[in-house]
């Protein structure tokens, strides 16, 4: 019997998992053993396996995806976000994505380009009082709300403004007020599912369609059954949308802002570019602006919000020459992918010329993961880098943001990566 080879990896035990701890053991992993590593797991049923070669990572999210799963470490994810696509998987997983992708189709999104222009023009308007007062604002909790309030009113439209009317105020802001995303917190937040469920039901009693998505869950139908979605995929992922749909933009935003802050040269340029783009008419959506997609691509680089993600084999594989136990947890970390020396030249550099068209076209296209890839390729990453982009150029056409802190901001790599404590910037006009 031929005896396969296993990875090289530590002696040590460890359960590797979305948290601050698992970061410098993984980058003291990747110095020790390069781009594949086995990692004994202390209390999960099979060992670890971190891989950080392109070629190993498009095998497992494309070419073999169906020898792969969704791995360990969503627990937290599920309590909080029920069986939404980000944790749900096998053929559950395939009907919703079909159901839900023409959701999030170009012309859909482009549907909304009104509302993310309308609710940034109230954000600039209060934005140019700070400026006027000399007053700093807490850039992430603006960001926070701002990218809660898109997604609410793109979900739920008039039914979002009778909530906050009937309770006084949005219930949902729980998102951006408390910063822990623990049992606890995961607790609040599903008991807000009953406003969903109300939603849902008054729409079928009045036989009522809206302009939003919300209305497009509940009208779509299984191309195969022509069955509508279960209430509690509704549900499910309703709230996905809403943490999901807002904590990833808001972070990105966040860090690019910093970003920004500190490279004076690149924000000189962006400032050309969105000066060099006419404002189009009320209901149409920016002209596309390469340098301001190109800003936000190096932000993503940097600090992709999605920074581990994991799968599991359920068949026997070979990655990196090296024999794959089926159920072998494998890590795949983008934020160590994207400082990788093989595909990225001074990696901890600010530079968002890394993503003219003839730069990323010749680079691997599983260097750079910040929405993941293959068939599990985000849903909303679309709709995240229309948003984006809307606010980037709205917000850069008025305002230069001046970093008001001592230190730079921590990164604190949790569900998400996120900056540790909030970031408050001073508005400058332009």
């Amino acid at each position: 019997m031929v005896h396969e080879v296993l990875a090289p990896g530590p002696q040590q035990r460890y359960d590797l998992d979305a948290n601050d701890e698992s970061l410098p053991l993984l980058q003291d992993l990747m110095r020790r053993y390069g781009d594949i590593c086995r990692v004994p797991t202390q209390s999960r049923p099979h060992d670890g396996l971190v891989i950080h070669d392109a070629d190993d990572i498009r095998r497992v999210l494309l070419t073999n995806r169906d020898n792969y799963v969704k791995g360990v470490g969503l627990e937290r994810v599920r309590v909080l976000l029920g069986n939404g696509l980000i944790v749900n998987d096998g053929e559950s997983w395939s009907r919703q994505r079909r159901m839900m992708q023409p959701v999030f189709h170009s012309q859909v999104i482009r549907g909304f380009s009104s509302l993310m222009r309308r609710l940034n023009l109230e954000l600039i308007e209060r934005w140019a009082g700070h400026a006027a007062r000399g007053e700093p604002i807490n850039l992430t909790r603006e960001l926070s709300d701002l990218a809660l309030n898109i997604m609410l009113h793109a979900l739920f439209s008039a039914d979002f403004d009778r909530l906050i009317e009937a309770e006084g105020t949005s219930p949902f802001d729980l998102l951006t007020l408390e910063s822990r995303r623990d049992l606890p917190f995961a607790a609040k937040f599903r008991a807000l599912t009953r406003h969903v469920l109300a939603m849902i039901a008054a729409r079928r009693k009045e036989q009522r369609i809206e302009m939003d998505l919300l209305s497009m869950l509940m009208e779509a139908r299984d191309k195969d059954s022509g069955e509508a979605m279960p209430d509690r995929a509704l549900l499910d992922e309703s709230m996905t949308l809403i943490v999901a749909g807002h904590e990833t933009t808001a972070s990105t935003l966040n860090w690019t802002w910093y970003l920004l802050s500190q490279h004076p040269e690149v924000e000189a340029r962006l400032h050309e570019a969105v000066a060099a783009t006419a404002p189009p008419p009320a209901e149409e959506p920016l002209a596309e602006n390469s340098y301001v997609e190109q800003v936000l691509h190096e932000a993503l680089r940097m600090y992709p919000p999605g920074w581990l993600f994991t799968r599991r084999a359920l068949g026997d594989d070979r990655l990196g020459g090296y024999h794959v136990p089926a159920g072998t947890d494998i890590f795949i970390c983008p934020y160590l992918l994207h400082r990788h020396a093989a595909h990225w030249d001074r990696p901890e550099e600010f530079d968002p010329e890394r993503f003219v068209p003839a730069a990323a076209d010749a680079r691997h296209r599983f260097a750079f993961l910040p929405f993941s890839a293959g068939p599990r390729y985000c849903i909303g990453a679309a709709f995240a880098m229309a948003e984006m982009t809307m606010h980037l150029s709205m917000v850069a056409q008025r305002f230069r943001l001046q970093y008001v802190g001592n230190e730079p901001p921590q990164a604190e790599f949790q569900i998400n990566l996120r900056t540790r404590r909030d970031v408050h910037m001073r508005v400058v006009a332009r």
